[in-house]
């Protein structure tokens, strides 16, 4: 992993970034339901400015919990994570998997558990030191791949031997509603058989560079190289949230990333905006900034970026919902939430306050 260059002579003096800082842990922190869990909204439109719906699902607390690891040692922090992790602990099924929907959700039944939501779960558990699942869930995974070795986006039957009871155990509910099974399948874009590239990035981020990985590391490095960031999964179809997914792998230690450097690098600064903006949105910009720190790369453009997430803070300390993820490519419907975008944009400002090197308001340097 290369070393960080210096820091233009632009950048934002720490103490700007310590209230905006404060103000997003708050927010969360106000909007944390008491079980742990974030909501967030279902929509039709990215900005989320006609119908919306409330929608009980994991992912997204498992993703504030993530961009809350940087700063975990401010109390606030403490306290979020401490709730999210209980409610994940709460939510996880057989076998030390999980489903997309929370138990309350009238879809909890029909989805099945899923590769994304238990790569990032088990990931999150594991980063607050809690010994969850016992027993450990890797062997599930590792029987859940296709003959080129990458891991299929659901926990399902499939017309091959399995070597696990336990597998067999998790999956066979499948056949105890047949219909509901097949209608569910013909109302959703996704496919029995998918096989997703960030879907593939979390697993590795979790299961990290080992000889059953290698496959999804090639995966990751092809999609870069053949420019199909924006195709690559089912879900996730803004190129900037693959960068920010694929490029966490390459700075959790998974250094047989390094091809993938540069390309991200200079895309996302190709993207670069007169007032700041990298990309089009300001969760672009988030995801831009965590991609271009996970990269160890400190361009000029860096600083305009974090300016311009700053002055998009609310009032509350919130900033704007948007959609982040989809139901398909289709993008009927979405989901995302202001907690969501917070906790990106958090994420960004508490990276890069760290890069300046000074340590107040109890963000560790």
């Amino acid at each position: 992993m290369p070393s960080p260059s210096p820091l233009p002579a632009t950048a934002i003096a720490s103490s700007h970034l310590d209230q905006p800082i404060e103000r997003a842990l708050s927010y969360l922190h106000q909007h944390q339901l008491r079980d742990g869990q974030f909501v967030a909204y279902t929509a039709g439109d990215a900005p989320m400015q006609g119908w919306i719906s409330t929608d009980n699902t994991i992912f997204p607390t498992t993703v504030v919990g993530h961009c809350l690891l940087p700063v975990a040692e401010h109390p606030l922090a403490n306290e979020i994570l401490n709730g999210a992790t209980r409610f994940l602990q709460a939510e996880m099924n057989y076998g030390g998997l999980w489903n997309h929907f929370s138990t309350n959700h009238r879809m909890r039944n029909l989805c099945p558990l899923d590769i994304d939501d238990t790569a990032c779960a088990s990931a999150l558990l594991r980063a607050r030191n809690i010994d969850c699942p016992v027993p450990t869930n890797v062997p599930l995974f590792l029987v859940n791949r296709n003959d080129e070795g990458l891991f299929y986006s659901w926990f399902l039957m499939r017309l091959r031997w399995i070597p696990s009871r336990t597998f067999w155990q998790i999956t066979v509910r499948e056949l105890l509603r047949p219909v509901k099974s097949l209608l569910f399948w013909y109302h959703v874009e996704a496919n029995r058989n998918d096989v997703d590239g960030v879907v593939n990035a979390n697993a590795l981020f979790y299961l990290g560079d080992r000889p059953e990985t290698q496959p999804i590391i090639a995966f990751l490095l092809r999609i870069i190289a053949t420019n199909q960031e924006h195709d690559c999964d089912l879900w996730y179809r803004d190129p900037f949230f693959v960068y920010y997914v694929f490029t966490r792998c390459y700075h959790s230690g998974i250094t047989k990333l390094e091809p993938l450097r540069q390309p991200i690098v200079d895309r996302i600064l190709a993207q670069a905006k007169p007032d700041g903006r990298l990309g089009e949105t300001l969760v672009d910009t988030a995801w831009a900034v965590c991609s271009l720190l996970n990269l160890g790369s400190q361009p000029a453009e860096l600083a305009p970026a974090v300016e311009y997430i700053l002055q998009a803070q609310g009032t509350n300390g919130e900033w704007p919902r948007w959609l982040v993820y989809y139901g398909g490519p289709k993008k009927v419907v979405g989901w995302g939430s202001e907690e969501l975008t917070t906790g990106f944009c958090l994420e960004a400002l508490v990276r890069y306050r760290q890069l300046l090197g000074a340590d107040a308001a109890g963000v560790p340097a």
